[in-house]
C-alpha cells in the first residue's frame, strides 16, 4: 500500500490558511449569531453623509424600542464616535470588548483606538481585513435586533472584505441629488447585486433648493429598489451637540418616516 503524498511547502502553507480562515468565520459567526438583523449603510461616493444617516438611524431606530449597535467599519476614516458624539470607549470583561452605550445605541468604531484621532490609518487591505475580523470576534455584541454597519465608500477593497465578512441581511443606498452621486450609487447598487445580496433601499439625503432633489425617487425607480425617504438639507445641521435627530423634530420626522418603512421591508 502506497503512502499517503508528502504535501510541498505550498501546498501546506495553503492549506494552514484555508484552516485559519475557516476558524476565523467560524469564530465571527459565533459573536454575531444572537443578532436578529445586519444592515449596512453604503455608498459608492465619500461626502454624501452616509455617517450622519447610519448615526440617525440607529438612534431612531432605538427610539422605536428596538436593541441596536452602530459599527463603524470605515477603518481609514471613522467617524461614527464625532457625529454621535460620545466619550465612553470600550471595556474589557472575560477577555471581550464591551461597547460603550449611548442613546441606547451600542458604539464600536476604530477611532476608539486611535491616540491621535488626525493620524493617517494607511492600510493594505489584508490589515483591514484583519481589523474588521478582529472587531468582530473579540467583542460582546449581546442580543440585538439590529446592527448598523456603517461602511467605507467605494466599491473595491475595503467594502468588499465587510459584505463578504460581516453576512449582512441587507443595505440601504445613500446618495445626494447630484448626477456624480448618483452615478456612484447605482455603482454600488451594481456592486451589491454581483454579490447576490439584498438591496432594502435608498435614501436621498442633503435635498432641497440648493442641491434639487428626486434623484433618489429616479434611482428607485430605474433599478426596481424601494425608496425609503428625503432628508433635507437644514441649517440645523450646523448644530453638532449630537445627532440631529436629538435636536430638530422635523429632522426627527424625516428619519421616523425612513426608519418606519425601513422597517416594514424587513417585517
Amino acid at each position: 500500500m502506497n503512502s499517503p503524498r508528502k504535501l510541498t511547502p505550498q501546498e501546506e502553507a495553503r492549506l494552514a490558511q484555508v484552516r485559519k480562515n475557516f476558524q476565523e468565520r467560524r469564530q465571527i459567526s459565533d459573536s454575531l449569531k444572537s443578532i436578529k438583523k445586519k444592515i449596512g449603510v453604503y455608498s459608492g461616493k465619500g461626502g454624501v453623509g452616509k455617517t450622519t444617516v447610519a448615526t440617525n438611524m440607529a438612534v431612531k431606530i432605538a427610539e422605536k424600542g428596538f436593541s441596536v449597535s452602530l459599527f463603524d467599519c470605515d477603518i481609514d476614516c471613522p467617524n461614527v464616535t464625532k457625529t454621535i458624539k460620545i466619550s465612553d470607549v470600550p471595556t474589557e470583561k472575560n477577555k471581550k470588548l464591551i461597547p460603550p452605550k449611548i442613546h441606547g445605541v451600542q458604539v464600536m468604531s476604530m477611532s476608539f483606538f486611535q491616540e491621535d484621532e488626525e493620524t493617517a490609518i494607511i492600510w493594505r487591505g489584508p490589515m483591514i481585513h484583519n481589523a474588521i475580523n478582529q472587531f468582530l470576534s473579540s467583542t460582546e455584541w449581546g442580543d440585538l435586533d439590529f446592527m448598523l454597519v456603517d461602511l467605507p465608500p467605494g466599491t473595491s477593497d475595503a467594502p468588499l472584505t465587510v459584505m463578504q465578512t460581516l453576512q449582512l441581511d441587507g443595505f440601504v443606498i445613500v446618495t445626494t441629488p447630484q448626477d456624480l452621486a448618483a452615478l456612484d450609487a447605482k455603482r454600488s447598487i451594481n456592486m451589491i447585486k454581483k454579490l447576490n445580496l439584498d438591496i432594502l433601499g435608498i435614501v436621498e439625503n442633503m435635498s432641497g433648493d440648493f442641491f434639487g432633489r428626486g434623484t433618489g425617487e429616479d434611482i428607485s425607480s430605474e433599478m426596481m429598489i424601494p425608496f425609503l425617504g428625503s432628508i433635507d438639507l437644514r441649517k440645523e445641521y450646523k448644530n453638532t451637540n449630537g445627532p440631529i435627530i436629538k435636536e430638530s423634530k422635523i429632522v426627527n420626522k424625516e428619519y421616523s418616516d425612513i426608519v418606519d418603512s425601513l422597517l416594514k421591508i424587513i417585517q
